[in-house]
């Protein structure tokens, strides 16, 4: 039933990704985790580009959908302490990579299924930068283990979910909404809150994370989590067919480039950031919804990365990638990169210390 389940709730997500974009969500993108708090993240201020300014009630779904589910189910366990500030630096790179291919992983799929052929070369970058993440992993990379903490902890986030609700719905004066481009793109409130709470409750039984399933498909042969993702594809494909929004190619496809290189390498950047993390934008939101504070870490790594992207005019666009850009990424590939070394060095100490003290005792014997 499990193995159906993922399916069901791929299917699902990937239905909800085609309608909301027909009520209104910019095209090939139903959902994306990471423009969509790029989007959050322009509304609070934190930056000034007035074309994608707008509070996703899908993330604030997304996160109150894994919250309510685990507390129902007894699964919400505030816990974190694991690396806090690299966590942090690692989301702040993953959505650098993000904005320069313009897509997270599950708008990745979604615009595959719309025939954006340029989103190949990004899975291609991203398959690329979990098999080096994986490389890590097998040398013992570990960011350290959490630990239990006051409920205080994993209630924070929900909460705050519920007052940027508020927001989107009142509409105060000191938050921003875009009047023109991606940010004004938006199906109705309830109808986007209720589709997020949909995935964050499919997502939390499921546990669906495209990082995982393309990392247990080249570590373990197992093919179980990614199947989810074949599911959206599927559905939206289809979705799409039947919609007349299915256009293949590699030019002119709504909110992308088509530079190849900095596709690769942006989606490489996001995928090598997302296994070391533990989990893509997606699975970091169910994650922060159970009482994950580490999690939460991550998302405001997030927001302050598409922050500095669009305040430093480092975030692509359908005209290409900035030069600015294009050098982030090589510097987010060099911190990423440092940040794996460093976390397998420590788990080869530790065996090598234990090592000598063990022939230390022999030899004393």
């Amino acid at each position: 039933m499990y193995k159906k389940f993922i399916i069901v709730a791929g299917l699902i997500v990937g239905i909800l990704g085609v309608l909301l974009v027909k009520l209104g969500n910019p095209p090939n993108m139903g959902v994306c985790v990471a423009c969509f708090y790029r989007d959050i993240a322009g509304a609070l201020g934190l930056h000034k580009a007035a074309v994608v300014q707008y509070i996703r009630p899908e993330i604030l779904g997304f996160i109150l959908g894994g919250f309510i589910t685990a507390f129902i189910l007894k699964e919400f366990k505030p816990r974190g302490g694991s690396s806090p500030f690299l966590r942090f630096i690692l989301g702040f790179f993953v959505m650098v990579g993000a904005l320069v291919f313009l897509g997270c992983p599950l708008r990745m799929v979604y615009r595959l299924a719309g025939g954006d052929l340029n989103a190949v070369v990004g899975l291609l970058g991203f398959i690329v930068g979990i098999y080096i993440g994986i490389q890590f992993l097998k040398k013992g990379f570990t960011l350290g283990r959490s630990y239990p903490q006051k409920n205080a902890n994993g209630y924070a986030l929900p909460v705050i979910a519920i007052l940027l609700l508020i927001f989107v719905l009142i509409k105060p004066a000191f938050i921003a909404f875009s009047e023109k481009g991606p940010g004004a793109m938006h199906a109705p409130v309830i109808i986007s809150l209720a589709a997020g709470l949909i995935v964050g409750y499919l997502a939390q039984r499921s546990r669906l994370c495209m990082v995982g399933g393309i990392r247990d498909v080249l570590l373990l042969k197992d093919f179980h989590l990614i199947s989810g993702f074949v599911a959206i594809f599927i559905a939206a494909l289809i979705g799409n067919i039947i919609f007349g929004s299915f256009n293949p190619g590699f030019a002119d496809q709504p909110i992308a480039h088509n530079n190849g290189v900095w596709n690769f390498l942006g989606m490489l950047l996001a995928g090598l950031g997302s296994v070391l993390l533990g989990g893509c934008p997606l699975r970091q939101s169910i994650l922060a919804g159970e009482g994950d504070s580490d999690s939460a870490i991550t998302i405001m790594g997030y927001l302050v990365g598409a922050a500095f992207a669009h305040n430093f005019s480092l975030a692509a666009s359908p005209k290409g990638v900035p030069a600015g850009g294009q050098i982030a990424v090589i510097i987010g590939l060099v911190v990423v990169f440092a940040i794996g070394f460093s976390g397998c060095l420590v788990p080869a100490f530790k065996a090598q210390k234990s090592s000598s003290v063990k022939g230390g005792v022999t030899g004393g014997n």
